[in-house]
């Protein structure tokens, strides 16, 4: 079959590999016919490099049509339409029964002290063949995969894979009050996503940041009010000004380690009041103030008893934090993962139409969300262009 293989920094490539097969008793093979490429893809493709190794296949958002099962596998049988959840959870652990899919007892990966696998995403989460692929093998399908009904476009329900979760998750986190200012720190994937399901659940209102002008323009034409970066010299000051001089009510940060480069620095700058000269970049390219440049916006933003959720993917233990801030303004910081299954039920009502006609339905307008929609051939282009930002990308779907 064909597949994106990672070769190194900024290397992935098309190539043929081995059909997956039934490993396992709890297998699953699936024909992807949708795979997305997730902003945390860009990690590996240029930050996360060192935990990669050469072969690995790349992708853990797909969807497709289940072609064979294992012998412990009965609620999906061939020919069934799927979502496979970007993490790898048993669904009978202790974990899994508290809702903590992620952190999933049966797939943990204990060498490095990591939760549960996931889906092409380095050793580090235990180097399972990845989704940007025409085949994909399911470990433990007697749960994860998501049966979704035949017609509406893949686009209808490809983002059940993580997206949807993931954004769901972070909004539920941040715990937003009645009538209380939502602030979403970047626009890509994650964040306008966020702003969707915000305003669906009745935010009042959303203010989002970044500083790209088609995410901006995305998010502004859905109801947010959106704040460019390159625009102002201090975002704090801005954010206080608009919320009666509090800060906003709950912050999400949907930026993370993604912001290591051009955006990075500017929100480090802003956040710490830094000027922008020379030691100033010197000063935000270490690893600490650079990596955790959304997160410390985040903190600064949110007002006295707010609550910061966490989106965006951070690694590594060299950052520091600024505790005293977080404790004197008894801020409320939740992240994690997301449980996908945990909101399935909540989510896929929203897909389907809740009994009403699907083609009628898409109050969070996913079935327009992607951007660019191109084969697997052309992946490696793709995978240029979502991370220079270049020709309007903010979501690439693939079509193996």
């Amino acid at each position: 079959m064909k597949a994106v293989v990672w070769h190194g920094e900024r290397d992935v490539r098309v190539e043929t590999v081995p059909d997956p097969k039934i490993e396992e008793p709890t297998d699953a093979v699936i024909r992807v016919t949708s795979s997305g490429v997730c902003g945390s893809d860009l990690h590996l493709y240029e930050v996360l490099t060192p935990f990669m190794t050469e072969g690995d296949i790349l992708g853990h958002e797909p969807m497709g049509i289940v072609e064979e099962v294992g012998d412990q596998v009965t609620h999906i049988v061939p020919g069934d339409r799927v979502v496979v959840p970007f993490n790898i959870a048993c669904g009978h652990c202790w974990m899994c029964a508290e809702g903590l899919y992620s952190q999933c007892e049966t797939t943990q990966v204990r060498e490095f002290d990591e939760g549960a696998a996931l889906f092409g995403y380095t050793r580090l989460y235990g180097r399972i063949p990845g989704a940007q692929a025409e085949y994909l093998r399911v470990p433990q399908a007697q749960f994860g995969p998501v049966k979704v009904p035949e017609g509406p476009p893949d686009d209808r329900f490809v983002y059940l894979s993580d997206v949807l979760p993931t954004a769901w998750q972070a909004v539920e986190y941040a715990a937003l009050p009645p009538g209380g200012t939502l602030l979403v720190l970047g626009l890509g994937p994650i964040g306008d996503m966020c702003c969707r399901i915000a305003l669906h659940r009745g935010a009042s209102r959303v203010i989002g940041v970044d500083r790209i002008p088609d995410r901006l323009r995305r998010a502004g034409e859905r109801g947010v009010e959106t704040l460019d970066l390159t625009e102002h010299d201090n975002i704090v000051d801005v954010i206080q000004s608009l919320t009666h001089g509090r800060g906003a009510d709950s912050v999400i940060d949907a930026v993370g380690m993604e912001a290591h480069g051009s955006t990075s620095a500017r929100l480090a700058q802003q956040a710490v009041g830094l000027p922008d000269d020379a030691d100033t970049r010197t000063t935000v390219q270490t690893p600490g103030v650079d990596r955790l440049a959304a997160l410390d916006l985040a903190i600064h933003a949110v007002r006295r008893g707010g609550t910061v959720s966490l989106a965006g993917v951070y690694g590594g233990m060299l950052d520091p934090l600024p505790m005293m801030v977080l404790f004197d303004k008894q801020i409320q910081l939740r992240m994690g993962q997301a449980n996908v299954h945990r909101w399935v039920d909540e989510i896929l009502p929203l897909l389907t139409g809740e009994g009403g006609a699907m083609d009628e339905v898409d109050p969070l307008g996913v079935d327009q969300f992607a951007t660019h929609r191109v084969r697997l051939a052309d992946a490696p282009k793709a995978y240029e262009n979502f991370q220079s930002k270049a020709e309007g990308t903010v979501k690439v779907l693939l079509r193996p």
